[in-house]
């Protein structure tokens, strides 16, 4: 029998609460579980203790016995120091091209390019400016 520690929803329409139980993989959400390990109330602030609370010597046993939990209960696990959470390793799919990081280095250089002339011109014009000063001072 596949278990995992997952969270069965109760509480009202919009006024979620959640068991943090242990159940056979295969059962409805808000079915049937073999037990109860804890709760969690999202309508508390975070900081509030009482927004999650669990029996972490019965999430030890059960994880020692092979249930796995759901992604958010991990979450909540790790904030209680039981687990770590694994990164998950980033596909490559979003990463640029050699092309496209070619064209945008191509972009910068050109870019650098045109602010050292721009800068350049400023001087020279800073400087003829100040030539055409100096003889009608004299």
């Amino acid at each position: 029998m596949a278990l995992t520690i997952r969270l069965a929803r109760g509480g009202a329409k919009k006024r979620p609460f959640y068991r943090i139980v242990v159940a056979d993989k295969r059962a409805p959400r808000d079915g049937r579980f073999i037990e109860k390990v804890g709760t969690y109330n999202p309508m508390l602030a975070k900081d509030n203790e009482n927004r999650v609370s669990m029996n972490v010597e019965r999430v030890d046993y059960w994880l020692g016995q092979g249930a796995k939990p759901t992604d958010r209960v991990l979450r909540f696990l790790v904030a209680a120091g039981k687990a770590e959470r694994a990164v998950p390793q980033q596909t490559k799919k979003a990463e640029q091209s050699a092309k496209t990081k070619m064209r945008i280095e191509e972009k910068a250089e050109k870019r650098r390019e045109a602010e050292e002339a721009a800068k350049q011109a400023a001087e020279e014009a800073a400087a003829a400016a100040a030539s055409e000063e100096a003889p009608a001072e004299a």
